[in-house]
């Protein structure tokens, strides 16, 4: 029993000597912020973890305040100029060849065209970006308008392409860009944009190459691909400059890396761009009436030019709300506009309505139902000479008693003005048949039976595209 007790005791002695020299576990390593990290800040990987048995090669210290604030913090704060944020954006492969050194010494020797341009971009420009960021897209596609348009969301090319972004009607339909009687939407600010970048994403995807994505933007994805296999078929390469294309391709692609080069440089290029701040220039504004274009930038207190540059799809004297429910106005002026509008006393806001022409008639006769003047039916609706108006056409007339409910949603979205020639059937045969005899079936003969510029319903006067 003396024995049993002893044994207990020395048992009790071993535990409490094992529990009074107790082994701190070390905390698991974390990581550490690294402020040297490209962009400002990244992710430090953890130290290593000391191997069992072996002693650290120093102590550790407690950190002062003062080693706690030594550590520089890179500064988070955007660019002030949207040209900064731009660069900081490149991310497209640079071109060098003498195509792009061309381009540069064109550009740079023309000063005041390159500030006309960057001047008229000013407004469209932060929008751009700022799209282009969210999808993750190189910045210097912002600049391609300049290769386009000029930014100028009026233009309208030999080959029909129109707006900013230069599309063409069948693509621009293909991108849903509405164009109507009293709309085209390749001009709209905010829809081509969204429709470029859509196909830009697109013509990236297909290709993997963003010098090959501009140069289907410009000539088509078939005809790259096509391109693209006659080189493979020879053994010969598939990038940008291994291809045989139009001179036009061929050149696209060096002037916007002309460009970019130039705001990457404006002062190696004897250029000076102006300044563009790094936020938004426009707001949107809804509209819930039908409302002439002059009185709506009169309320907004913009310049009617300036208005129509933020609302270039807008191609009639009236915007009805159906079909455009938002306006676009300079950021202080959106304020304005609603202040004014809803002060407004001056009755009617829309001198305009659309009129459905209920059988095939000559514009007199249509004018004469609306209580018109032939002169104006055909000007505001752009009606060439020598035509019939047909049945179901959606012409602009003045508001009166009988039209004061603003225009529906099916006519503001789909109104069409179809023409048809005034010329009777009877006349036909004999004169057509010498017609066809002089201009035979070659190309000169298809390009002289073309209307001419202007006279096509619907159109605005044809802009060759800017030089360069």
């Amino acid at each position: 029993m003396k024995l049993l007790s002893i044994l207990c005791l020395s048992a009790v002695l071993w535990l409490v000597g094992c529990a009074s020299a107790p082994v701190a576990k070390a905390p698991e390593p974390t990581a550490l912020l690294d402020m040297s990290a490209p962009g400002g800040a990244g992710i430090k990987a953890p130290p290593a973890r000391a191997q069992p048995g072996l002693q650290a090669s120093a102590d550790l210290l407690p950190i002062s305040a003062e080693t706690a604030t030594s550590g520089v913090v890179v500064p988070l704060a955007p660019p002030a100029d949207l040209w900064e944020r731009i660069r900081r954006g490149y991310a497209m492969p640079d071109l060098d060849n003498q195509l792009v050194h061309d381009r540069e010494r064109w550009y740079s020797s023309r000063p005041d065209y390159i500030l006309r341009m960057t001047e008229r971009s000013r407004k469209y420009m932060f929008h751009i970006v700022e799209e282009l960021e969210l999808r993750g897209m190189p910045t210097e596609l912002a600049l391609l308008p300049f290769v386009e348009s000029a930014f100028n969301p009026q233009a309208v090319s030999s080959a029909k392409a129109a707006g900013m972004w230069q599309f063409m009607p069948a693509t621009g339909r293909t991108f849903e860009l509405k164009q109507n009687a009293f709309r085209d939407d390749r001009r709209d600010v905010l829809a081509s944009t969204r429709a470029a970048l859509d196909y830009l994403q697109k013509l990236y995807g297909l290709f993997g190459d963003w010098q090959l994505a501009l140069a289907s933007y410009n000539w088509g994805e078939g005809s790259v691909a096509r391109a693209i296999t006659k080189n493979q078929r020879a053994g010969l390469g598939t990038g940008y400059t291994d291809l045989t294309m139009p001179m036009e391709t061929r050149f696209y692609v060096p002037k916007l890396q002309a460009i970019k080069n130039i705001v990457a440089n404006p002062q190696a290029f004897n250029s000076s761009l102006p300044q563009i701040g790094n936020h938004p220039y426009f707001q949107t504004v809804d509209i819930t009436r039908d409302i002439d274009v002059a009185l709506a930038a009169k309320l907004a207190e913009v310049a009617l030019e300036d208005f129509k540059a933020l609302n270039p799809s807008a191609n009639r004297p009236v915007i009805l709300a159906a079909g455009t429910p938002q306006i676009l106005l300079p950021w202080d002026n959106a304020a304005i506009f609603q202040n004014n509008l809803q002060a407004y006393g001056g009755g009617r806001l829309a001198s305009w309505t659309v009129w459905l022409a209920p059988t095939t008639m000559r514009p007199a006769e249509a004018a004469k139902r609306v209580g018109m003047s032939e002169a104006q039916l055909r000007s505001v609706n752009n009606i060439p000479a020598r035509v019939l108006i047909k049945a179901g056409s959606s012409l602009l007339v003045p508001r009166s008693a009988r039209y004061e409910v603003d225009v529906t949603l099916q006519v503001a979205n789909n109104g069409q003005l179809s023409l048809a020639s005034e010329v009777a059937k009877s006349k036909k045969g004999k004169a057509g048949k010498a017609v066809r005899g002089k201009t035979g079936k070659g190309k000169a003969g298809a390009n002289s039976a073309r209307p001419k510029a202007g006279k096509s319903a619907g159109t605005v006067k044809r802009k060759k595209k800017a030089p360069g």
